[in-house]
């Protein structure tokens, strides 16, 4: 891959990375029901679940899925009702005046959550699959081990522009500390917010180009 390239891949990368979206939400929900501990640790395991697809997309196995109907139909159903149940799961304990810190268990509990929500996202990889071989120069050799090198990239950015929001919505639910019952109300929007997200995954379609 020339320099030139490389330079369009990374402003295209970038450019993606700062656009709000699902995952983007995801996190900032996260972060206004449990607070930064909680964002953070939903935005490293939502790496972990695109590092998932990098390496499905580099395999050839997110090909076979986006390729069949009945496979993306039912990953894309496994998630959307796993967010539904985090949804529900996330306003039920909003409802709690003060909010309880987070425990180690917790905290374990969040980062897979993470992991799952965006592993289970068929959408996700349809959009590596989509976007990433158009940099790719497959006569070139080694088309795998780049597709991995730009997924790794990839998922870097969009991790980093989550923490960004994180961040930032930690300091607007601080600001709402003497608030609570505002920030019990925020909570619970978050939850329905998540469960919204599933909503919008269980309505999915599949590419028509896959």
């Amino acid at each position: 891959m020339n320099g030139t390239s490389f330079s369009l891949f990374l402003l295209a990368a970038l450019t993606i990375a700062l656009v709000p979206g699902p995952g983007i939400f995801y996190v900032t929900a996260r972060t206004l029901s449990g607070g930064r501990r909680a964002g953070v640790t939903s935005t490293l395991g939502t790496a972990v679940g695109g590092l998932v697809h990098v390496a499905a997309g580099a395999l050839g196995i997110s090909a076979i899925i986006l390729a069949s109907a009945e496979l993306f139909a039912i990953l894309k159903l496994i998630g959307a009702v796993y967010l539904v149940w985090l949804g529900i799961r996330t306003f039920r304990e909003a409802g709690r005046l003060p909010p309880e810190p987070m425990s180690h268990l917790a905290t374990e509990r969040v980062f897979r959550d993470g992991i799952l929500v965006e592993a289970l996202n068929p959408k996700t990889a349809a959009f590596f699959l989509a976007f990433i071989p158009q940099f790719i120069d497959r006569a070139a050799g080694y088309p795998a081990l780049k597709f991995i090198a730009f997924g790794l990239i990839s998922v870097t950015l969009n991790t980093l522009a989550d923490i960004v929001v994180v961040l930032m919505a930690s300091t607007a639910s601080a600001g709402l500390a003497r608030r609570p019952r505002l920030l019990q109300r925020i909570r619970q929007g978050s939850g329905i917010f998540i469960a919204g997200l599933g909503l919008s995954l269980a309505l999915a379609r599949r590419p028509a180009s896959q």
